[in-house]
């Protein structure tokens, strides 16, 4: 059964008091997740060392993210965040006849800085410019992390596949909001996790890889998660398993691995392209009311729009504050504070939100 947006906020006891526009930084506080957590504790005190319950919950948790992505299970890796994702990527990649990295600005830095720190190994990092023969990967967000765009992925991977690149998505800021399909996306990487939309904890994240056993050489970085079989314990021998898994490292965060199975299961008891449908009415309510108070906002199109909008303001950190001690959380980045909205979200939350502005400016 599909959860209507009144269904699901019900299971977010603390909306309310609260007004959590803060979804793009740290997804609200849910039964299920608190359910989770105790489950976690109850498996540790009937189990005193339950590391079977802890595997089935990391297996779980791969199952749930493969479906989400229309990916198979073998084709994922669960890393600790997105930038162990993107290194992991990146060091198996030879940048002797192919140096390029094309990339944006509107990547977000941990992402960005591990394909700067590629430089010293050839690598040569483009900001916006041509995909061609000497790119080795293509690294895109599917949403912008400050303004929230929603950028072409699927057709910046046909044309870096004519060139023969790769393809790297940081589907972070997207992921949770709206229907995501690799294969439609067309992409050979995907990172995504599990804090913010998807309503878990920080601690987890995925690695989706098109064709885990065809790089160019093995992760740089590894763990006896990587092995193909972990429980061998042989520690002169290093090999890698064929499926996704040879990206991991070592014991992933147990209370992430719980909670993040608390949040996709939700997830899935959604319809996401009705999710998006309903941030899109919320997100041009917002627009027009802030915009008719006089406020400044950085939003896109509706087509070209994610989760988030950008309300422009001199001081976007103490005006968070200011709001906070409203009851209202939202995220100030750079010249923004970003109102992000998610299936739970509501009209009376932006009415609110005006209401507190203008107590503010007052």
């Amino acid at each position: 059964m599909n959860l209507s947006p009144a269904a699901f906020r019900a299971r977010f006891p603390m909306l309310g008091n609260r007004v959590h526009l803060a979804s793009c930084s740290l997804g609200a506080r849910s039964l299920d997740l608190d359910d989770a957590l105790r489950l976690m504790l109850d498996d540790m005190a009937d189990g005193g060392a339950p590391w079977d319950r802890f595997e089935d919950q990391l297996h779980q948790a791969r199952q749930g993210f493969a479906a989400l992505v229309g990916a198979r299970v073998e084709q994922i890796a669960v890393v600790p965040n997105a930038s162990v994702g993107a290194y992991q990527v990146a060091s198996t990649m030879d940048f002797g006849r192919r140096p390029k990295i094309v990339t944006t600005d509107l990547e977000f830095p941990s992402v960005a800085h591990v394909w700067l720190a590629q430089r010293p190994r050839g690598a040569e990092v483009v900001y916006g410019g041509e995909i061609d023969q000497a790119t080795r990967l293509v690294s895109v967000p599917m949403t912008g992390y400050q303004y929230g765009e929603r950028l072409p992925v699927a057709d910046i991977a046909r044309r870096a596949h004519d060139a023969g690149a790769e393809v790297f998505v940081d589907a972070y800021q997207a992921i949770g909001t709206e229907p995501v399909d690799v294969d439609r996306l067309g992409c050979d990487y995907l990172v995504a996790g599990t804090m913010k939309y998807l309503l878990g904890l920080p601690g987890l994240a995925f690695l989706y890889v098109r064709s885990p056993a065809r790089t160019d050489r093995d992760p740089r970085l590894t763990g006896w998660f990587g092995r193909v079989d972990p429980f061998a314990f042989d520690p002169r021998t290093l090999d890698f398993a064929a499926t996704a898994t040879r990206f991991e490292t070592g014991t992933p965060s147990v209370p992430a691995a719980y909670t993040a199975n608390a949040g996709l299961r939700l997830i899935a008891r959604t319809d996401l392209a009705a999710v998006r449908d309903h941030i899109l009415g919320l997100t041009d309510l917002a627009i027009d009311l802030l915009t008719a108070q006089g406020r400044q906002v950085h939003a896109l199109p509706r087509e070209r729009r994610g989760a988030h909008i950008g309300l422009v303001d001199p001081d976007p950190i103490g005006l968070a504050k200011r709001l906070a001690a409203h009851g209202i959380a939202v995220s100030p980045r750079g010249d923004v504070v970003r109102l992000s909205f998610h299936h739970y979200s509501t009209t009376e939350d932006i009415d609110a939100l005006c209401a507190a502005l203008s107590r503010i400016e007052r």
